[in-house]
């Protein structure tokens, strides 16, 4: 993402000490605002969010949402309704920590089951509990091999 507040920053200082590359990807207003973690691998500064959520999906090999607030919540909605419109056919994930998001998952299931929504449309995020589980999923889905780093967007 390229903050260095919050999950965001836990998780690229956690790739960047375990010998990963993060590429931060901010909009100019919160790089003022004194939120960039400048010491991404990368740190891509753009005009707004739409640009940095277009930079992100371009760079991404597939996505993953964890537990968050708002941006995380429309970030995750977003890249599901682009999958399912075929934007791009990379996989997307939600890893459910704690149960944070068992919440969510049932007003979706709730969606399909009063026909808002598919089974199809759900079928296309993939959902774990643990992230070594999930990610080695979205590693194969996404075409990349076995052996291959996940680095932090």
């Amino acid at each position: 993402g390229g903050g260095r507040n919050g999950l965001m920053g836990i998780v690229a200082d956690a790739t960047m000490a375990a010998g990963g590359q993060v590429v931060g990807i901010i909009p100019k207003a919160l790089v003022e605002r004194e939120w960039a973690h400048h010491g991404c691998t990368e740190l891509h500064v753009v005009d707004n969010m739409h640009e940095r959520k277009r930079m992100m999906a371009d760079k991404a090999d597939a996505f993953l949402a964890m537990p968050g607030g708002i941006g995380t919540f429309e970030e995750f909605f977003e890249v599901w309704a682009w999958r399912q419109l075929g934007y791009h056919d990379k996989p997307v994930g939600l890893l459910n920590v704690a149960g944070y998001y068992d919440g969510l998952m049932t007003f979706m299931r709730t969606g399909v089951e009063q026909q808002f929504m598919s089974g199809a449309q759900m079928d296309l995020i993939q959902v774990h509990t643990e992230a070594s589980k999930l990610l080695p999923e979205l590693v194969q889905a996404a075409g990349l091999s076995p052996a291959a780093r996940l680095d932090a967007i």
